[in-house]
């Protein structure tokens, strides 16, 4: 998808969620200000008209764009239940037959830079088919997010990949392609064996919905996900779907059903996986690649690729202006070229070498504007991640970093979360390669930063936090961030992730916390490599609240709804530092 919001979020819609009242400027509400009846009637109205205009654009399909001499058609392909799925195929010039390459989406097909990009694609001797998830646009069924498309009754993407096989000017070889949702979809796709399925090419992809998806570190987004309606043929089923996720609060039998953590040894074929470091899914990109390495079929295990560079998530955006900062044109990966690359191998024979470039390559940033600066280079390794050493960051009285463990007294910071009134992390994508300051100032924001580093330092892996934490509410969140502050002050935010409290000793079961006792909260901040600059210092950055982007937490303790609740309590959390309770950040050091 090329969405900034992850999981599919491609589709931007959720942003609805957060409402200005008209002619005024400044923050969105928060939900809960708005009442009930008037939320939902904007919601559905919404949705209706998205639908619409949807469905509108679909039928203009006829609406003509040069295409060269690739020509369109849109299908209908059946699937096991007798439903059918929407599908659009771009045929290259010539009599074929020729291998097929296809993409799932429940975002849109029909937008001109999609069906130029499809039609670009096939003219390198393809046919390309994009397919739209069920009961998404004109497909029949039922919406239910990514469930019809795994190994369950249905299986949606089993049944596209065979029926294109099948089709005449097929030369029965297939590929897919796709990134997000796309990328989910080829996980899920893999696990159910295709016979005919012969590569796969990946983009910020993710395999555990429950922990990359509809949760982010166990928490909610119902806001965000109220939003998917709009891409419903039946608004309705979203709703019905988002009931369906709240009665699992926890990582149960439901959420397994459709991780793909549990099934790499299904996976059965070679793959190339794209990364990046700006985007809090790229714990799924590695995931994928470090699963189907070591633990997929022997069609997959030795055979995958995996490039991760100085991006944000998205599709066809791996150049080198990334947020505020322009990386050296070095940065740019051609994905366009790369994949044809990739599928002229494996789908038509060519031996163009592809296969035995680097297993892993990865992007290792450095400071921009600074001619002596290290860094801003690529590497190849054989595996992913490359060795490290970890190396503790102790947080410090008076908002200091150090690798020095703190005194036996050296004290606590406390804040407010108020859930009612959350610190503002604006839009709905991660917004890395930004300065971080308008968030840092906030606040109930605290710091936590180096002295001037007299040399460079790298990381190069997962950095982990370890925080001791005390609350005056039963449950909270806490956001972590690291940024490279730059000598004129600007905070480059690298990572960040959340974690909800009640998920501390796992995600399968909660535990509440008792107020006033201290605590152990432990997590994975997040993937990157990473050469902090002579001069520059590294932050640490804590906050329990950043709407709208991180939904805010009731605290409460009570079970998790779907409507922001009435009852929502503010809270006093304090972070302890000091030698018996000493948080810190694990930053992994190349060896």
């Amino acid at each position: 998808m090329t969405h900034s919001t992850q999981c599919g979020d491609g589709f931007k819609l959720g942003d609805i969620s957060m409402i200005t009242p008209a002619g005024k400027i400044g923050p969105p509400m928060h939900p809960r200000s708005i009442p009930l009846n008037i939320r939902c009637l904007s919601l559905n109205i919404f949705a209706t008209a998205i639908l619409m205009l949807t469905l509108v654009g679909s039928i203009a399909a006829a609406d003509k764009i040069d295409l060269g001499d690739v020509r369109e058609k849109h299908v209908m392909i059946p699937m096991r239940d007798g439903k059918k799925l929407s599908a659009y195929l771009y045929f290259p010039a010539g009599k074929g037959p020729w291998p097929a390459l296809f993409e799932q989406r429940y975002g849109g097909l029909q937008g001109t830079s999609t069906r130029k990009a499809a039609a670009e694609l096939a003219s390198e001797g393809f046919v390309v088919a994009l397919v739209n998830f069920r009961g998404t646009h004109l497909s029949e069924g039922t919406y239910v997010g990514y469930r019809a498309l795994q190994w369950g009754e249905l299986q949606d993407g089993y049944d596209s990949c065979e029926w294109l096989a099948d089709q005449d000017w097929c030369t029965g070889k297939i590929g897919t392609f796709g990134s997000s949702q796309g990328g989910y979809a080829q996980n899920y796709l893999a696990v159910t064996e295709p016979p005919h399925l012969v590569c796969q090419y990946m983009t910020d992809t993710g395999l555990s919905l429950f922990e990359e998806g509809y949760r982010i570190g166990g928490t909610t987004r119902p806001e965000r996900f109220k939003g998917m309606a709009g891409v419903c043929r039946n608004p309705e089923d979203n709703a019905r779907l988002l009931a369906e996720w709240f009665a699992h609060p926890h990582y149960d039998e439901y959420w397994q059903a459709e991780d793909c953590t549990r099934h790499f040894d299904k996976m059965n074929v070679p793959c190339m996986t794209i990364g990046s470091w700006y985007d809090f899914m790229n714990q799924g990109s590695i995931a994928s690649f470090q699963g189907r390495q070591h633990q997929g079929g022997p069609n997959s295990r030795g055979k995958q690729q995996l490039v991760v560079g100085p991006w944000l998530h998205g599709r066809l955006n791996k150049g080198n202006r990334v947020g505020q900062l322009v990386y050296p044109k070095n940065a740019i990966w051609p994905v366009r070229e790369h994949m044809v690359r990739w599928f002229n191998h494996y789908l038509k024979g060519e031996e163009n070498g592809v296969e035995q470039d680097p297993t892993v390559r990865y992007y290792v940033m450095g400071a921009l504007g600074e001619g002596d600066a290290p860094g801003n280079v690529w590497r190849t390794a054989k595996d992913f991640p490359p060795p490290a050493k970890p190396v503790e960051m102790f947080l410090q009285t008076d908002g200091m970093l150090s690798a020095a463990a703190p005194p036996a007294d050296g004290g606590s910071t406390s804040y407010t979360s108020d859930p009612l009134h959350p610190m503002q992390i604006p839009g709905r994508g991660f917004p890395g390669a930004t300065d971080a300051r308008p968030f840092e100032e906030q606040a109930e924001v605290r710091t936590f930063t180096t002295e001037p580093l007299t040399k460079p330092v790298e990381w190069t892996g997962r950095v982990q936090a370890e925080l001791y934490v005390s609350s005056t509410a039963r449950d909270t969140d806490f956001i972590v961030r690291i940024s490279d502050v730059y000598p004129d002050g600007r905070s480059i935010l690298i990572v960040d992730y959340p974690w909800r409290a009640r998920y501390r000793e796992g995600f399968d079961h909660e535990t509440l916390m008792t107020p006033g006792e201290v605590t152990k909260i432990a997590f994975p901040v997040g993937w990157m490599s990473q050469i902090f600059n002579a001069g520059h210092r590294i932050r640490v950055t804590i906050a329990s609240t950043g709407a709208p982007l991180y939904e805010p937490n009731p605290q409460t303790g009570k079970p998790l709804t779907i409507e922001f609740p009435d009852d929502a309590v503010s809270a006093v959390n304090t972070i302890h530092h000091n030698r018996k309770h000493a948080s810190r950040i694990i930053a992994p050091v190349p060896e």
